[in-house]
């Protein structure tokens, strides 16, 4: 009883004290990051067609469907070009300052409004790997993403070394304006009625915004370290659960793919991944797709391959060495896809999904090796910089006012 007592504590301490996974937490967030601004970047010219006020799917009939199905999309509140022109670029931009961890938690925020407000306004535009994004976009706000490999880190630890030599940091000042600019949106936008959908967004919206006004008092008015503290667990709770949900949905991506195609016959029979290789929509290489299922037996292993590991998956996690076999095979298998099916979005989802399960020291030596690489090319250019100043450990950034 008294060994169970233990490991339930250092349990709880485990969960409480840290928040775990921040490599692996920092690839998602670039990952899924990088894939929504490529896409809208890709798109660009085509945005109209796909989310614009004067596409096939009218503003009329969007406002129909948020009406009918509660969904949240700033590009209802109100009609015209300019506006879209200006979510379009705010989504571009999110995505951007997120991929580099500036204000991580505020760009998280931001990131996702994004995602659900372009994604929100035209539901039928998108190849499956917009719903990986669309969930991941939510969980990706209650993490702290910013922890390492970010500007945010960066800024942290030139704040730590400045008060180690005993010099003054200045007060942060963008956070307060950043905060206030969006607060003084927030509340006309709420006031207007311009804030449709279902409560959940609006309600995140306005905790978000709360959350930061706190944490920023605390900083700077607490006289003692228990309120800090107290807001330190709960941030790693939320972190450590959000972080839990994100396996848990990889995880149920595979196993119900998986399971599902067990029951398909083309599945059954080993001749499913002949027939995509011969639609037009997704042959952008049919030379290479003529190779490939010119082999039976290519086809068949292929077929029987991916509902193996897809099944699989799950249960390996339990055993690091088998896992880390099948998580190369998946992100191999989205290469894959990207190139001889034409879908890289999609890949590169599902492969920023599966960035959570990457062993800690393979993301170590990588950080170890870009921080090398970023070096010499400093010291090329006649510039030197603090060692690893994008990836400075698992702390917190050290600068008082409102979090990153």
């Amino acid at each position: 009883m008294n060994k169970l007592a233990l490991t339930v504590s250092r349990g709880i301490g485990r969960i409480t004290e840290a928040a775990l996974g921040p490599r692996q937490t920092a690839v998602i967030r670039i990952g899924f990051s990088a894939t929504w601004l490529l896409f809208l970047l890709r798109e660009y010219p085509h945005r109209q067609e796909l989310y614009g006020p004067d596409g096939p799917w009218s503003f009329d009939l969007g406002r129909r469907l948020t009406q009918e199905n509660g969904a949240f999309t700033a590009l209802m509140w109100f009609r015209g070009q300019f506006w879209f022109e200006t979510v379009y670029a705010l989504a571009v931009l999110a995505s951007l300052l997120l991929l580099l961890g500036w204000r991580t938690r505020t760009m998280s925020v931001l990131f996702m409004l994004g995602v659900f407000s372009l994604q929100n306004r035209s539901v039928f535009v998108g190849d499956g790997g917009d719903n990986v994004l669309h969930l991941m976009s939510l969980y990706l706000v209650f993490t702290r993403c910013g922890r390492v490999w970010s500007l945010d880190a960066r800024r942290a630890e030139r704040g730590r070394a400045a008060r180690a030599r005993g010099e003054r940091v200045p007060p942060d000042r963008v956070g307060p304006v950043l905060w206030g600019v969006l607060g003084a949106v927030l509340a006309g936008v709420t006031v207007a009625g311009r804030m449709q959908g279902e409560w959940l967004v609006p309600a995140l919206l306005w905790a978000a915004w709360a959350a930061q006004a706190l944490w920023w008092l605390v900083a700077r008015r607490a006289r003692s370290a228990e309120p800090r503290i107290l807001l330190d667990v709960i941030a790693n709770v939320l972190h450590n659960t959000a972080l839990l949900v994100i396996m848990t949905e990889a995880c149920l991506i595979y196993a119900t793919a998986g399971w599902y195609k067990i029951q398909g016959s083309r599945w059954q029979d080993g001749t499913a991944v002949y027939y995509p290789l011969h639609l037009d929509y997704f042959s952008p290489w049919p030379g290479l797709a003529d190779l490939l299922s010119s082999s039976g037996t290519i086809m068949v292993v292929v077929t029987y391959g991916t509902v193996i590991v897809q099944v699989a998956f799950p249960f390996t996690l339990f055993n690091r060495r088998v896992k880390n076999v099948l998580l190369v095979a998946m992100m191999t298998e989205h290469a894959v896809i990207a190139v001889v099916l034409g879908l890289p979005f999609f890949s590169l989802a599902m492969i920023a999904a599966d960035a959570v399960f990457l062993p800690t020291s393979f993301l170590h030596r990588l950080g170890d090796r870009a921080a090398r690489a970023r070096g010499r090319l400093l010291s090329r250019g006649g510039h030197r910089e603090p060692e690893e100043p994008l990836s400075s450990g698992d702390s917190e950034p050290a600068h008082v006012g409102f979090p990153a």
